[in-house]
C-alpha cells in the first residue's frame, strides 16, 4: 500500500533542496520521522517463526504525532482517561473558524495565533454561557485545534465539547436546554472582538486585512447528546493526522492522487497534486514543537476539578436533572472504550503461529 513515507522518501530530497533554508525544524523532523517510522533506522526486535523456519523483523514506530502510522491506538487510552470528566448531562459541540483573511497571518505566526485562537474562543464562550439569558453559570469545555480540510487545505478551527449546564457563583447547578446552549451570532461577535484586541496586543494587528472586522465570523453550535458520545466523537480529531495512508490512491509521474469525502454531499472525490505541492500541503499542518493542541477550560480546567466534583455531587443529589437515556448512554460508552490491558503476542503473517523473540535490533544511524 502506498504511504506518505514513500512520497517523502522519493520526493523529499528534492523538496529539502529547494526549500531547506526556509523549512521549520519541526517540518524537517516530521519528514525524517515519517520516512524512518517502522524501518531499520528505528531499530526493533528480531523474531523467529518455528513453523516457517524464518526470521521476522519488527521495527519501532517514530511516535511523531503527525505520522499517519502512529497514534491510532492512543484514542481508546485517551477516552478511558476522560471518564472522570463525564457528567450525566447533555453536551454540545461548538466550532470556531478562523476567517480566510487571517489564515496567511496564522500560517506565518502559528504558535502566536493558535494560542490566541484558543484563549479568545474559550473566553467568548465562557462569557456568553455565564449570561443568565443562556446557561447562567460556569460551563466546562475541552477544545482541540484542527487545521485542515479533507483535501489538505489550510483551515484553522477549534472544536469544543461543552457541558449542557454550569455551576453558578453561589454553588448551584443550572442546566441548559437539551437542544440549545447559546446564540451563535453574538458568540461570533464576542469572539471577533476578543481576537481583535489580542492581535493589537501581539503587535500583528497592522498586518490584518481590515475588511475582516466587518464580516460575520463563523461559529457553529450543536447538541451531541451524552458526554461519552461527545468525547468519542472528538477523539479522532485529536489523534488523526492531516492525511491517513489509506486515502492515498497513487503516485505516478511526480504526482500524488488521494481521495477525500465532500462534507456537504458525502461524495468521494479525488485530488491530484504535484509531489512538491502535496508535501507542502501536508507540512503546513505540522504543529509547532511542544504545542498543546488539547486544552481544558471552565469546570474541566485542571485547576477547577474541585468545582467539577461539586457539580457531580449536585447532579447526583437531584437525579431528575440527569435523564435515564443520558446516564445509560454514558455507561454503555464507558464500557465500550476501556483500553486493552494486555498486548496480543505477535504472530507470523504467513502461518499465524506465535513468533519467538530472539532479541533487539539496534537502530541504524540517523541521516543528517
Amino acid at each position: 500500500m502506498l504511504e506518505v513515507a514513500d512520497i517523502f522518501r522519493l520526493h523529499g530530497p528534492a523538496y529539502r533542496q529547494q526549500f531547506g533554508s526556509r523549512m521549520l525544524p519541526s517540518h524537517r523532523r516530521a519528514m525524517q520521522d515519517i520516512e524512518q517510522c517502522r524501518t531499520a533506522a528505528r531499530g526493533g526486535q528480531l523474531y523467529f517463526c518455528a513453523q516457517c523456519q524464518e526470521q521476522r523483523y519488527s521495527y519501532h514506530s517514530c511516535q511523531n504525532r503527525h505520522c499517519p502510522k502512529c497514534g491510532n491506538e492512543q484514542a481508546n487510552d485517551w477516552l478511558a482517561a476522560q471518564q472522570n470528566l463525564l457528567l450525566p448531562i447533555n453536551y454540545f459541540f461548538v466550532t470556531f473558524t478562523l476567517p480566510q483573511e487571517l489564515r496567511a497571518l496564522a500560517r506565518s505566526n502559528q504558535k502566536t495565533i493558535y494560542n490566541l485562537l484558543f484563549r479568545t474562543a474559550s473566553q467568548a464562550l465562557l462569557k456568553l454561557a455565564h449570561d443568565p439569558r443562556f446557561v447562567g453559570g460556569r460551563v466546562g469545555m475541552m477544545g482541540v485545534l484542527h487545521t485542515w480540510t479533507r483535501d489538505l487545505r489550510y483551515h484553522p478551527h477549534l472544536h469544543f465539547i461543552v457541558t449542557g449546564g454550569g455551576l453558578t457563583d453561589d454553588g448551584q447547578w443550572l442546566a441548559s436546554r437539551p437542544d440549545f446552549l447559546v446564540h451563535q451570532r453574538p458568540l461570533g461577535i464576542i469572539f471577533r472582538a476578543k481576537l481583535r484586541d489580542g492581535l493589537k496586543n501581539s503587535g500583528l494587528f497592522a498586518q490584518v486585512d481590515q475588511r475582516v472586522w466587518k464580516k460575520d465570523w463563523v461559529v457553529d453550535c450543536e447538541a451531541v447528546g451524552s458526554g461519552a458520545a461527545a468525547f468519542k466523537y472528538l477523539a479522532p480529531y485529536i489523534f488523526r493526522v492531516a492525511l491517513s495512508n489509506n486515502r492515498l490512491v497513487k503516485l505516478a509521474n511526480g504526482q500524488v492522487t488521494f481521495k477525500y469525502k465532500v462534507s456537504a454531499t458525502q461524495q468521494i472525490k479525488q485530488c491530484t497534486l504535484t509531489a512538491e505541492k502535496f508535501i507542502r500541503r501536508f507540512l503546513q499542518h505540522v504543529l509547532p514543537n511542544r504545542f498543546v493542541k488539547v486544552r481544558y477550560y471552565g469546570l474541566l480546567s485542571p485547576g477547577n476539578r474541585h468545582l467539577l466534583q461539586q457539580a457531580r455531587q449536585l447532579l447526583a443529589a437531584t437525579g431528575e436533572q440527569a435523564s435515564a437515556s443520558v446516564t445509560s448512554s454514558n455507561s454503555q460508552a464507558a464500557i465500550a472504550i476501556q483500553p486493552a490491558t494486555m498486548r496480543e503476542p505477535l504472530h507470523c503473517p504467513h502461518c499465524g503461529q506465535p513468533l519467538i523473540l530472539l532479541g533487539p535490533l539496534k537502530p541504524k544511524a540517523r541521516s543528517p
